[in-house]
């Protein structure tokens, strides 16, 4: 008898960050085809999430300058996609964090996180943590981006995309 293969599991996730209430119109290229976005906080405002659900549904944190008052979003999340674990939260919360920082803090195989603006994409031991950059206003000097994470066969792969300004 021939053992059965078991059913891919893939998924594609947009994940967003530090909009500031502005959604570029080149997000929709970017994140075109994405399942679901994850977005790590600073969002700027409801419309925001209402823009980016049209291309797929949004789960979103609170950042550090989001109102609460005006957006009722949890400080993170902590989903399973695809048989991974995925953490999301700005990142405030632990100060200026780096890669290090987040995968001693989070235990999850995919921390993804904003606040510093600076993309990175780093494996720390068998966790891949992401910040997709700013997406929004420019600021820093940094150019706007956001990400794209794809699960498949259990395996997290994370690739930056850069936005027109």
């Amino acid at each position: 008898m021939t053992p059965r293969a078991l059913p891919s599991q893939r998924m594609v996730i947009g994940l967003i960050s530090d909009t500031h209430g502005l959604v570029r119109a080149d997000v929709y290229r970017a994140l075109a085809g994405v399942e679901m976005i994850l977005h790590a906080g600073d969002v700027g405002g409801s419309e925001i999430l209402d823009e980016l659900a049209l291309i797929a549904p949004v789960h979103a944190v609170l950042g550090n300058t989001d109102s609460p008052f005006e957006l009722a979003l949890p400080l993170a999340l902590d989903l399973t996609l695809a048989g991974l674990r995925v953490h999301v939260s700005h990142g405030h919360e632990l100060g200026r964090p780096k890669p290090a920082v987040l995968a001693q803090a989070y235990d999850a195989d995919v921390i993804v996180y904003g606040h510093t603006h600076v993309q990175i994409i780093e494996q720390v031991g068998r966790t891949i943590v992401v910040n997709p950059g700013a997406a929004g206003p420019q600021r820093f000097k940094l150019a706007p981006s956001v990400a794209r994470l794809t699960i498949e066969h259990g395996v997290a792969t994370a690739a930056l995309l850069p936005l027109r300004v």
